[in-house]
């Protein structure tokens, strides 16, 4: 074989084994789901250990925030939802979000989960209970470029008002 065609073969078999490379490092639809799913776990471990510098890491710098339950919490940043994480963390320092299940389409993450802790600290105009809480809510996140973007979340206030006695059960 000449020198120009072994260099030539040579050449080939490199783009060739670097193609392979490329095509197999490139996750999978389902793949990717799984990693977005991953982020949301990681979100619930950051949030449940406080660990604020991580819950940056995983948000995206122009992250959304959007909640009926929080209306007058518009949040459209990473660090004010540090932020708001940190009043939470006074609300009820023992907090743990729980999450039952998460469904991924696209970028795309739903949940189903459990928010309870022990409320201690005021809620701006609402005194600390000393009470313990569970709430359910639902969340679904937006993820992109390996961040998560954007964050919807409900959870029932009326609910919450009535573990912490600070409003009626419905009647029957």
């Amino acid at each position: 074989m000449s020198d120009i065609k072994q260099y030539t073969y040579i050449f080939s078999m490199m783009i060739f084994i670097l193609m392979l490379c490329i095509i197999g490092c490139v996750p999978s639809d389902q793949d990717q789901l799984e990693i977005n799913k991953s982020l949301v776990y990681q979100f619930e471990e950051a949030l449940n250990t406080a660990d604020w510098d991580r819950l940056g890491d995983l948000l995206a710098e122009d992250f959304l925030r959007h909640s009926q339950a929080t209306t007058d919490m518009q949040i459209t940043s990473r660090e004010e939802m540090k932020q708001l994480m940190q009043l939470y963390q006074e609300f009820a320092p023992d907090q743990k979000l729980t999450i039952d299940f998460l469904i991924a389409e696209g970028d795309m993450v739903a949940g189903y989960g459990t928010y309870s802790g022990t409320n201690t600290g005021p809620w701006g105009e609402m005194p600390p209970t000393g009470t313990y809480f569970e709430l359910k809510n639902i969340s679904i996140f937006r993820i992109e470029n390996g961040r998560i973007a954007e964050q919807w979340v409900e959870w029932d206030n009326v609910a919450m008002l009535s573990q912490f006695g600070l409003f009626p059960p419905p009647t029957e």
